[in-house]
């Protein structure tokens, strides 16, 4: 969170941080709720107590509560439901697609074009400023005004689905979710170029690129690089361009087009990765003009975030939600469907 293009853009990249602490050998016995508050900035002492009630606290690889009195070489992890706010936000009366809510989580379906939060060059108009809005005036359990806490995001040109929480315990337990990988992400992705296999998985380290950090790259050998993997599915063929699936098990910053760039498939219309020139197909001016034609219907990569699973802060059971292609990327497949199938 401390360079602004990480706050303007990001692909899933999860909002949590992870502490790790080894207790002095001299440690007197105190509650590990006060004791995480010295050792942890800007942690309140309520957000600690929704990590231990979540499970995101462990001593010695065992889920404690907030009562734990800790001991001397005691080895501690916390996982935290988001960093420290950067800026206060200023509810903005901007319309989103609400497809599901209630007293703990919303799922809202974002439209392609829309900052997710507030960062550099991006302080108003994003959808954290429009959740402030919708919650405004609702208190929470706690008697305090409710805050959408974000733990995903997705870029400002993707759309789909996006899970936001309402309380510090939900956002505790989606953290804790994302930190274990269990949250199911699942995109549609059009990209250049047909694929030999019909699925396949991409397990390659995802870092800002060290020539140009605006960008991420899919590079074992840099040493920024994190573990990525990205499980993808082809689910129909248009010749010069594919439209597949892409589920996440990782959520690094521009995950699926650092992928598809290094297997050689740019998204389509990706400016940012070489997607929004022509890299497949005939030199025929009609074909180029068809291709322009569908890139100034969806002037964006073709990126749609269309299900999200987890389980509910509210149920305890898993839920699913899905979303159909946005008009933009519906109009562009059927495009692509009646070229493919000229004789």
């Amino acid at each position: 969170m401390d360079e602004p293009e990480l706050i303007a853009e990001s692909e899933e990249q999860e909002l949590f941080e992870h502490h790790h602490f080894v207790a002095d050998k001299g440690q007197g016995l105190l509650r590990i709720d006060k004791w995480l508050m010295m050792h942890v900035a800007n942690a309140t002492r309520s957000k600690i107590q929704s990590a231990a009630e979540a499970g995101c606290i462990l001593v010695n690889g065992k889920a404690v509560k907030s009562s734990y009195k800790i001991k001397p070489a005691d080895v501690v992890s916390i996982v935290l439901a988001h960093p420290p706010r950067l800026t206060e936000i200023i509810p903005e009366d901007i319309p989103i697609n609400i497809v599901f809510e209630d007293a703990n989580i919303i799922v809202v379906n974002k439209n392609p074009g829309m900052v997710v939060h507030p960062g550099f060059a991006n302080y108003t108009g994003t959808l954290v400023h429009a959740l402030a809005w919708h919650l405004r005036g609702i208190p929470a359990p706690d008697g305090n005004p409710l805050r959408p806490g974000l733990v995903h995001r997705i870029d400002k040109n993707t759309s789909g689905l996006l899970v936001v929480a309402k309380t510090d315990l939900a956002m505790a337990m989606l953290a804790k979710e994302f930190f274990e990988h269990t949250i199911d992400r699942a995109y549609y992705a059009l990209v250049w170029g047909d694929f030999v296999e019909d699925e396949g998985t991409v397990d390659v380290p995802i870092g800002r690129d060290i020539r140009d950090r605006r960008i991420m790259s899919a590079d074992a050998s840099n040493p920024n690089a994190k573990n990525a993997i990205t499980h993808f599915k082809v689910i129909e063929r248009f010749g010069y361009v594919t439209l597949i699936e892409c589920r996440l098990e990782t959520g690094r910053t521009h995950q699926i087009r650092a992928h598809m760039k290094y297997l050689g498939h740019p998204l389509f219309n990706d400016e940012t990765y070489g997607g929004d020139k022509i890299l497949r197909g005939t030199t025929f001016s009609k074909y180029r003009q068809f291709v322009d034609n569908c890139f100034k219907l969806m002037p964006r990569q073709a990126l749609h975030a269309r299900l999200v699973g987890f389980v509910s802060p509210t149920t305890k059971q898993k839920i699913v939600f899905e979303a159909g292609l946005p008009n933009d990327f519906h109009s562009v497949i059927y495009k692509w469907r009646k070229y493919a199938a000229k004789p």
